[in-house]
């Protein structure tokens, strides 16, 4: 706890912390983003892919 409490003491360390949470911040909505393109993606050539089957 000594170390945390030094580290709120020192600003380089909070902005270094700052910059942390905004980086995983940004990493968690990409995340997101990606996953949620990919589902509908996979949806697209699931329907590209009946539509295949039923014209053939």
């Amino acid at each position: 706890m000594k170390i945390f409490a030094g580290m709120m003491r020192s600003t380089k360390a909070a902005t270094a912390i700052e910059y942390g949470l905004i980086i995983a911040l940004i990493f968690i909505a990409a995340m997101a983003t990606i996953a949620a393109v990919g589902e509908e993606t996979g949806k697209m050539w699931r329907h590209v892919g009946s539509e295949i089957d039923a014209a053939m």
